[in-house]
This record gives C-alpha cells, structure tokens and sequence, in this order.
C-alpha cells in the first residue's frame, strides 16, 4: 500500500514567487565564533535566568540560563570559553532590551560530558533502536527535550516539551511532521529533509511515543519533489511505512501555518482562539523532529541551527551554525551585495523582521537571513475593495482592524477575532493601498494586551 497522498488546498492562499535558489546547495558547517552572544528571550513563555556570571569558564552544552516556569526552556552555550560581559541588546522582533551573555571561544570546543545511546552513523539495526526508544518512559524522554532547551523551530519557539504534554481531556489522535516550509527563499527545513532524514524521522518517532496517536503525516510541498521521494524511501528502508504517511501538498502561501495545515491535511477546523489540540492535533516542524533526536540519542542540547542566507548575495548557502553566531559573520560568508541591498530581513519577506543591528546574533527561531532591495510604496487610504478579506486564510477582516487601531479604538478588536489572526502578511501582499496591514494588527494586539494589563 502506497505511503503517499496528495491533497488539495482548502483555504485561500497565494502563489508566491518561490526564489528558492539555495535548494540544491547542501548544508555547510561554519567555523566555531569567536564569540557568542547569547539573550535570555529566544521561546514564548517566560524568559530564563542566568546561572553564570561574568568571568566563568563554560563548555559547549553547557547551560547557562534557566527558569522555574514551566512555559520556557533553558539555553546552553555554544562554544566552550569565557563569559566576558552581561549587557542588554535590541529584539529586532519586539523593539525592547532584553539581557544577554558575550561568551569568548578558547578555541578548543570542549563539551560538557554526553552519553549517546545509538549510533546510527554505524548500526542501522532500526529495529534495535526503536527499542531502545520504547523502553523510555515518556517522563523521561520529556525531561530530556525540556533540557535540552528544544523549543518550535518553524518560527514560534513555543517549547517543545509544553506542546507534547497536551491536558489529558485533549485526546490527541493525530500528528502532523511540518516541512512545507511555504514562505520564499527559505530551504534550511528542505535541507534538513535531505541530509538529516533518518534524525528527522526517529525524532518524529520519539514524539508519536510520548503522544500515541492513530494517524502520523509528514507534510512537504509539491514543489519539493526530492524531499517526497527521499523521505519516502527512507520511511521503507527503516520499517516506518506501516506507522507514517507522506501528505503532498500544493505549494501556496501560507500553507505551513498550523491552522491552515491541519485544514488541508484533516479538513478540521481548530475553533476561533483556538489550538490544533482543541481539534486532537499536535504540529512538530521537521527541523524540530531532529532536534529531538539530537537531545534523546545523541544526547546533545540545541546549540546550533541551519540557516538559509539567500537574497542578494554572490554566494548564497544553506548554513549549519552555531546560536549565538553574530548574523554580520554569515552575511560576510556570503558576500553581500550592498550595491543591490537595502535591507536584511530576519526570515522570510513575508513573515521575518528588519534588520537593525547585524550584530544580533543568530538564536533558536532564526532559519533565514533574506538580503533584498525592497522600496516601502507611500501608503494610501483604504479603497474597500475586499482584497484582505478574500485572500485571509483564516476568514478574518482586516480592514477593520487598521480603521480600529487608527481611530486609536480596541474595543471592536477582539469582536472580529484579532487574536486568531497568524500575521501570515498574506492581506498586505494583496493591499492595492500599501498598507502595512501586519503592523496595525500587531499594534493592535498590543492595544489589547495593555488593557488586559490594566484591569
């Protein structure tokens, strides 16, 4: 019986220019930093402390920030070396100061001890492995990936140990693995797919035995034809075909969003306010299945990320380096044409945020760094021609959320379901006024937020 199925779209969506031209450039290992910054915010949930001070020796792995809060997830240096300073940077994604580590490579990337537990790079015994993962107890293998600091690496950064630990009222019967990677220019999670695909698919079975689902999909996109045929045959080669099933999807914008996917791939509806486990859904990202691997057969902790640089550059890449790496060291790997760039972007054109300091470092969430020549048109009035309420993938109105915020009014906010929206930039894409649609919406989000501090 055949392990693939094709859907459809069943939302609206846009047929973006892909510009994927890093998608048959393998990954490439950067050299070590010589030195790391390191801030306390990279998930959603609480931000950490730090348990080192000025002065003291790290190794590679070892962590360095922590907190109580169950909604958060340690961070753990990257280089072994010297903590130099604590000072405050810039989030390019919020605009606030947030505290971070400076941490001086001495050159030798010693670890902290680890105890790996299989070695897929000399047994492909799969059967024994799987065996090795059943004897786990979930208890276990959740403290491992909450330790390891692993968080959503699609772009949320919502802990990972949160989202596989559902209430026990959500019957969760189904997951779905995430490679569609919708968003222009990004491969990083395309790659992953094809030179990580054995990771990938024991990280995806180390979470369906903590979950036990009925159904697992891995959902990629059809213009990623490679990566279908490679996972497929690797899903083959190591007994998983009577476990997991491959979803081919259309390529349209924003089909990796978690709301949209689980529509198209289960035809469920998660409710207004809503999370996929309200529908019995949990989503894991690809990059974030290897991830889990890497914490619960390897032993190791996030530490490092592939990175697409891509855009205007004389040698764009795909790029396996270490968090905490400055972004200005992977723009120079690269070759940035300045003459043709008048801005970076932290991720994708659609979704990422500005660049206002090339010294911010790379963190968990980053999987792009886009150079690109991109003029603001001046904004016009709105004309009301429906445009951003055709193409919303969630069936929202955005039109009045700009009107609201202008006239500086929250109250009509929540009543058209601002919170649902999953700035997708899908409506100001469309925008024949050039309005900035994405940034009243989150103005207006944080209208919200203030009030509800208020009460």
């Amino acid at each position: 019986m055949s392990i693939l199925i094709k859907k459809k779209s069943k939302f609206r969506g846009l047929h973006l220019p892909e510009k994927k031209i890093t998608e048959k450039k393998s990954i490439e290992t950067l050299p070590i930093p010589e030195k790391i910054i390191l801030p306390l915010i990279q998930n959603i949930g609480a931000p950490c402390d730090f348990t080192i001070e000025k002065g003291d020796e790290v190794k590679t792995g070892q962590k360095i920030a922590d907190s109580k809060s169950y909604v958060s997830s340690p961070i753990h240096s990257s280089i072994s070396g010297k903590v130099k300073k604590i000072s405050k940077i810039l989030n390019p994604a919020s605009g606030m100061l947030m505290d971070a580590v400076t941490i001086a490579s001495d050159g030798e990337d010693r670890w902290v001890e680890t105890e790996r537990v299989f070695d897929i790079g000399l047994s492909q015994d799969y059967n024994k492995l799987r065996a090795i993962i059943d004897s786990l107890e979930k208890n276990e293998i959740l403290s491992k990936i909450r330790e390891a600091g692993i968080v959503g690496l699609g772009g949320a950064a919502f802990p990972t140990h949160v989202k596989l630990t559902p209430p026990p009222e959500k019957n969760i019967d189904t997951v779905i693995l995430n490679g569609c990677e919708c968003e222009p220019f990004i491969t990083s999670d395309h790659r992953v797919l094809l030179e990580y695909g054995r990771q990938v698919l024991i990280g995806l079975y180390i979470i369906i035995s903590i979950l036990k689902p009925e159904n697992t999909y891995i959902a990629i996109e059809n213009n990623k034809a490679d990566a279908i045929a490679h996972i497929s045959d690797l899903i083959y080669e190591m007994a998983f075909d009577d476990m997991f099933h491959i979803v081919s999807l259309p390529s349209i914008y924003p089909m990796g969003a978690e709301k949209t996917l689980i529509k198209t791939v289960l035809d469920r509806t998660v409710p207004m306010g809503g999370l996929p486990m309200d529908v019995g859904v949990v989503v894991n990202n690809v990059t974030t299945a290897k991830a889990i691997y890497d914490a619960v057969i390897e032993d190791k902790p996030l530490i490092s990320k592939v990175v697409t640089v891509t855009g205007e550059y004389n040698n764009p890449k795909n790029v396996l380096v270490r968090t905490g790496t400055s972004i200005i060291d992977l723009i120079e790997c690269c070759g940035l044409k300045k003459e043709k760039t008048n801005k970076v972007i932290v991720g994708g054109p659609m979704m990422g945020n500005i660049l206002i300091n090339s010294d911010f470092p790379v963190i968990k969430g980053v999987n792009c760094i886009l150079a690109c020549d991109s003029r603001i048109p001046e904004e016009q009035n709105c004309i009301n021609c429906g445009s951003c309420v055709r193409i919303c993938p969630m069936g929202l109105v955005p039109l009045v959320y700009v009107r609201n915020v202008k006239s500086g009014k929250s109250e009509g906010l929540s009543e058209y379901y601002i919170e649902n929206c999953i700035e997708c930039g899908s409506c100001a894409y469309v925008c024949p006024a050039n309005i900035p649609i994405v940034g009243y919406i989150k103005a207006g989000k944080a209208m919200l937020a203030e009030k509800k501090k208020a009460k």
